[in-house]
């Protein structure tokens, strides 16, 4: 995806391993190690630097006293399918701690640090800012899961953050991959009918759905998604009940809202603000869904109706002409926004936090 606007010659950096297995990758621009960090996280089926606008991102900060760091979690590529919000931010966190060790061995104290999201990688931005410290979960299908603690964080960032579920039905809506409607709505029905089964009779294991109906319905034929996962991401009992990952569905209602964006000044892991960029022309999005509007909810919510000042007024907001991951030939303009707007919010951030 977006391959092309990756410099051919490649990109100079240090490859950090945070975990015997898991790695992040520093972009220095061949100048070295800077104080400041940016902890970039993608989205479902990304891995390191999947995501073509970071080269922009990158490009962007060479002349300023930060880095971006590209992360690689257990769930990155095609392993989304059996992951989970908790092990992403338990992963996360264990980075962080890795980049804030590094940085004051070299910088001494003062290093800030900004965790910035791509699509899901919002969610994990939002489940890190919003989740008890440490996590309190104990899932059977995870038995070797260890929470950490969660580092503070400097600022944090969401771009494109979108509902699985509503995309889901908007790919029901108009039919997908040259399948009716009709033909769709009969998949997803007995997808969800089989994901149950699966979570009632499968004991302590995930349990795989089978990949000749889940790619009829648009997910990766290369890509095996659990019962529990796939139930988490099209949340059949939504709004009244949302699953882990529906956190940005439009029609959730103040309550729900209130136990994800709600809890971020509670749980005190953030120091500076929150920035949300939405594409303005995400394709993810339904045409139903009034993105200004739901902005406008989001930030009712994390700012407790004006008692508290959590939310990025200034720069959060849609981003004009913007497909979800800037990524088509025409995105220019608005990765040069987007790049804009993090490079502001960053400069922020140096100043309002110690």
């Amino acid at each position: 995806m977006g391959s092309k606007f990756w410099p051919r010659r490649g990109s100079p950096g240090i490859l950090h391993h945070f975990t015997e297995t898991l790695v992040a990758f520093e972009f220095t621009s061949g100048n070295g190690p800077k104080p400041h960090s940016i902890l970039f996280v993608g989205g479902l089926g990304d891995g390191l630097a999947t995501t073509s606008y970071v080269a922009d991102v990158v490009a962007g900060l060479e002349p300023t006293s930060w880095s971006l760091f590209s992360v690689n979690l257990t769930s990155a590529y095609q392993s989304w399918g059996f992951g989970h919000l908790d092990r992403d931010t338990d992963e996360i966190a264990q980075c962080i701690e890795h980049i804030n060790e590094y940085k004051r061995s070299k910088f001494g104290a003062g290093n800030r640090i900004v965790l910035m999201g791509h699509s899901t990688g919002s969610q994990c931005v939002l489940h890190y800012l919003s989740r008890p410290n440490p996590h309190t979960s104990t899932p059977a299908f995870d038995r070797g899961l260890e929470h950490v603690k969660r580092p503070v964080l400097d600022g944090g960032i969401m771009q494109a953050p979108v509902s699985d579920r509503e995309a889901v039905q908007l790919i029901v809506k108009e039919g997908f991959l040259g399948r009716t409607p009709a033909e769709l709505r009969e998949v997803y029905n007995q997808l969800v009918s089989l994901a149950k089964e699966g979570m009632a009779h499968g004991g302590p294991w995930d349990t795989m759905l089978p990949i000749a109906l889940t790619k009829q319905f648009g997910y990766p034929s290369n890509t095996p998604v659990s019962c529990r996962r796939f139930l988490s991401l099209v949340s059949p009992e939504s709004p009244q009940a949302p699953a882990e990952d529906d956190m940005f569905s439009s029609d959730l209602g103040e309550e729900q809202l209130g136990k994800t964006f709600g809890m971020i000044r509670q749980q005190g892991l953030l120091k500076h603000k929150l920035m949300v960029l939405m594409s303005g022309a995400d394709q993810s999005v339904p045409e139903w869904v009034n993105k200004e509007a739901v902005l406008a909810r989001w930030r009712k919510v994390t700012d407790h109706n004006g008692a508290a000042q959590i939310w990025d007024q200034q720069r959060s907001g849609l981003i004009p002409n913007a497909s979800h991951a800037l990524s088509n030939d025409d995105q220019a303009e608005p990765r040069a926004f987007l790049v804009k707007r993090v490079l502001s919010y960053l400069a922020e951030v140096l100043e309002k936090t110690k």
